[in-house]
């Protein structure tokens, strides 16, 4: 099978999903703006070709051009799991004749206000939400929804560009910031823990799922430089405490009809027990949180995906193991990686539950926190028990150091 991969170098987890499809059979033709060279060595090693493009988001060049480069070939899948290419994917896949999602399947995953009109039809609690196309359309609709409010872009990604705003003093200095962005979607502030429900699904049926803890949510998260986010992935998803969470999740995914891939789901459960969807996008979740599925359940999910897109089946037994954690770091001060701190004790006290290590080495420059969660650096733990998994990845985040200077 001919599987076109829009962008396999980028983000970084991509190259895993470039290798999952050439592990199951498939030929891997890459299209992206990146030099090949410039690839990341798993990814050129399973590329079958690859076509540089000037840009993705020229989205009718693009189309244009693999219609000339691809012709020779019959290409069956188009696939992209990074979100700015969603939509570029459906057009090919329409542009091509490949049977999978279509753009007017693909454009609710990508509109927040078309997501939430369709879910809320299908009788889902979402966030009462309003479109804005000016700063007084922004003022207009915080009146009538009341703050607290999120400002958030139409087809943003992740919690970029994303504010919580509470009252209209912070409102104008958001305004102020958010020129740049064009459409927003103005929303009630839904006060509650955050949750994602993150699935694979083959042909309409989930073959496999989990639930993730964010500690805190990412609007803290994004916004607190000293604070170690968390992402804690649930060993025991089917509890009752979730089980409306799961219900929304499959009732989401039946109301916008998706049907074979990456799904990664994000919700709110409040003090009093009411759930209220956040949002969807077709793909898999970022930040590594692939990673720390496949430890929860020692299993590949890079590979699980590439079967279930390649052959319609996902054959990988789940076994909930463990719960999982994984701990971003950010490092005390500007400029390089001057020094570490308390790895050494961490891993002589519970070597044996830290699954992964990746932090910046000492002398590197220091990522910009705001543009990346990844910011300088994870370690993923792992343990049978939630409690025991949050005190390990809580020693992480106050005992585990980085300082710049």
């Amino acid at each position: 099978m001919n599987v076109l991969v829009i962008s396999p170098g980028h983000p970084s987890e991509m190259q895993y999903f470039t290798r999952g499809l050439a592990s199951v059979g498939a030929r891997v033709l890459g299209v992206g703006d990146q030099p090949e060279s410039h690839l990341p060595e798993i990814t050129r090693a399973n590329l079958t070709a690859y076509l540089q493009v000037e840009s993705l988001q020229d989205e009718d060049a693009v189309i244009e051009a693999v219609r000339h480069w691809a012709s020779p070939v019959r290409v069956e899948r188009v696939e992209c799991l990074w979100e700015p290419g969603v939509l570029l994917a459906a057009r090919l896949r329409e542009a091509l004749g490949v049977d999978g999602q279509t753009l007017e399947e693909a454009i609710p995953f990508r509109n927040k206000d078309r997501m939430k009109g369709a879910l809320a039809a299908a009788g889902i609690r979402t966030p009462r939400h309003v479109i804005a196309n000016t700063a007084q359309e922004c003022r207009d609709a915080a009146a009538r929804i009341g703050f607290p409010i999120i400002l958030k872009p139409i087809a943003g990604a992740g919690s970029a560009d994303t504010h919580r705003v509470n009252d209209d003093a912070e409102l104008e200095a958001v305004l102020s910031r958010m020129g740049h962005v064009g459409e927003v979607n103005v929303e009630e502030f839904v006060e509650g823990e955050e949750y994602t429900f993150d699935t694979v699904c083959v042909e309409g049926e989930i073959a496999y799922s989990s639930i993730s803890w964010y500690r805190p949510r990412p609007l803290i998260a994004r916004t607190v430089e000293w604070i170690s986010p968390q992402i804690v992935m649930l060993r025991d998803m089917e509890s009752k405490e979730h089980e409306t969470g799961r219900e929304m999740g499959r009732a989401v995914l039946k109301a916008l009809g998706f049907r074979t891939g990456f799904t990664h789901m994000e919700w709110y459960k409040k003090a009093d027990g009411e759930i209220v969807f956040g949002e969807i996008a077709a793909r898999p979740p970022g930040a590594r949180s692939v990673d720390v599925m496949n430890y929860a359940s020692d299993i590949d999910l890079f590979t699980g995906w590439a079967e279930a897109v390649v052959h319609g089946r996902f054959s990988q037994k789940i076994e909930r193991r463990y719960n999982a954690a994984i701990i971003f770091k950010r490092a005390q001060g500007s400029g390089r990686v001057r020094h570490v701190e308390g790895l050494d004790r961490i891993l002589s006290h519970f070597g044996e539950h830290i699954a992964c290590i990746d932090l910046l080495p000492v002398g590197a420059q220091r990522r910009n926190w705001l543009q990346t969660l990844i910011s300088d650096g994870y370690v993923i733990v792992r343990h049978p028990s939630l409690e025991r998994t949050l005190e390990l990845a809580d020693a992480v985040g106050t005992d585990l150091r980085l300082y710049a200077g």
